[in-house]
């Protein structure tokens, strides 16, 4: 079965976002608490885009963080809820100099560095490893979100390291401020 193509609705909810007018953060509400993230529209514009996009369309509501490495990353935005699944688009790579360190956002692909979608991951810890081969597009915005990034990051899993209890994005919210 094909995905559904939500590109229409993305680019229809981002007309009116203006980076060089408004600050823009996601907000995750989880089943753990909320997680704030600052994004990076100076190193990563469509990334950014992408993601208020998607969580201005409802995208990210009540799917899972269906991936968790301790020490590592937990993994969300797979409207399947095992990895494989997208928006039915891809955006092309915005790699930069940011470093993945610990809370910082970073889109998912497969090995085609053009093939990022809707999900990303959060980084657990410091992963040099991944710097300038996935896109940094934003970092939580305080402690407490990162407390809660932690706390996902620390749940028992099994197979394919899907958390034993379900880490639920109950709603993706898009917040802007004037610059």
């Amino acid at each position: 079965m094909l995905e559904k193509n939500y590109a229409k609705e993305v680019e229809e909810a981002t007309k009116d976002v203006d980076f060089s007018k408004e600050s823009y953060q996601i907000e995750l509400e989880t089943n753990k608490g909320k997680i704030l993230i600052d994004l990076y529209p100076e190193v990563a514009p469509k990334h950014c885009r992408n993601m208020i996009g998607l969580a201005k369309v409802g995208f990210y509501d009540n799917l899972l963080f269906h991936r968790v490495i301790a020490g590592f990353v937990i993994q969300g935005g797979c409207p399947k809820g095992t990895g494989t699944g997208g928006p039915g688009y891809h955006v092309d790579a915005e790699f930069n100099d940011r470093k993945h360190e610990p809370g910082v956002l970073s889109m998912a692909r497969a090995q085609d560095p053009n093939s990022a979608g809707s999900q990303f991951f959060l980084c657990l810890n410091d992963v040099p490893h991944l710097d300038n081969q996935y896109t940094v597009f934003g970092k939580t915005a305080d402690q407490e979100s990162l407390d809660v990034v932690l706390a996902i990051g620390s749940a028992e899993t099994g197979a394919q390291d899907k958390p034993r209890e379900d880490m639920i994005i109950q709603k993706a919210n898009v917040l802007s401020k004037a610059l």
